[in-house]
């Protein structure tokens, strides 16, 4: 309204001095500037500490739960102007199964298997590589299906079965679960090999195999996969196997199992989901 009436003219007609709608548009505008570099340092400071990955919606989030009253489009403008974004998606395929072997293959007992309600009913296990300028670093992981938790990993600089088996036992170590529990992987020589077949039935998990060619099968360990490698390893550049390493061991224990918030899981972490399951 003011940009179509004087303000002499607005102020006479509503009964205020000119004195006072100047103050009060003065004091208006600086509220609400003051709120937005104090949203504007808070957003900074979680877009840090998610490594620079978390875009508007989870750093609303983010916000929300410290107990800031914010709307994500405030957020996405503040973030639009000091330049800060998430990390955008890339999409990757990397190849570590030689499934030409005469082991034997397990069943998929996922294709029949409802979706797991607690942790430690159905795990998944794959392994992937990072590049480093001393040649690959080789990763295993296990992974709780229901709870998105990574529950066991390890490294090394070959794709022997030690490497999947040391992540197996990190994970029977740390959750100790019950008889019965289903542990899936693709169709990969290490984990068909009689060594990771015997530790299975040693602790009385039963094993199950993707289907041949289906990376869809374990659509749950290449998601994780990709957060690693978009969130982490596509931003680095690792002079030796033991800095990727130390990088990685950060990722997955500081923040993806601690705070990074998956959509999957109603936007909680992995350990605060499980913790909710209490």
């Amino acid at each position: 309204m003011s940009g179509e009436y004087p303000i002499k003219t607005l102020c006479a007609t509503l009964g205020v001095s000119r004195s006072g709608y100047y103050a009060w548009a003065l004091s208006t505008g600086s509220t609400h500037a003051r709120r937005d570099r104090e949203l504007r340092a808070k957003i900074a400071v979680v877009h840090q500490q998610s490594k620079e990955t978390y875009g508007s919606p989870r750093i609303t989030l983010e916000l929300r739960a410290q107990g800031e009253a914010v709307g994500r489009h405030r957020i996405a403008r503040l973030m639009r102007q000091d330049g800060l974004y998430g990390r955008q998606r890339r999409r990757y395929r990397v190849r570590t199964t030689d499934s030409r072997h005469s082991h034997p293959l397990a069943l998929n007992r996922l294709a029949t298997l409802p979706a797991p309600t607690k942790p430690n009913q159905v795990w998944v296990s794959d392994l992937t590589y990072v590049p480093t300028d001393e040649g690959w670093l080789y990763v295993a992981g296990v992974l709780d299906r229901c709870s998105r938790c990574l529950v066991g990993w390890a490294m090394g600089s070959t794709l022997d079965t030690a490497v999947p088996l040391a992540a197996l036992m990190m994970a029977l170590r740390q959750r100790q679960p019950r008889p019965g529990l289903i542990h899936h992987s693709d169709r990969g020589v290490q984990y068909a090999s009689a060594e990771y077949r015997a530790a299975l039935a040693d602790h009385g998990l039963v094993a199950s195999m993707s289907r041949k060619g289906n990376c869809y099968d374990n659509a749950v360990m290449e998601a994780f996969w990709n957060n690693l490698k978009n969130e982490l390893v596509h931003r680095r550049r690792f002079a030796t196997r033991a800095d990727a390493r130390t990088a990685i061991f950060d990722y997955i224990e500081s923040f993806y199992n601690r705070s990074r918030r998956h959509y999957s899981l109603g936007y909680h972490s992995p350990l605060d989901y499980v913790s909710s399951l209490s």
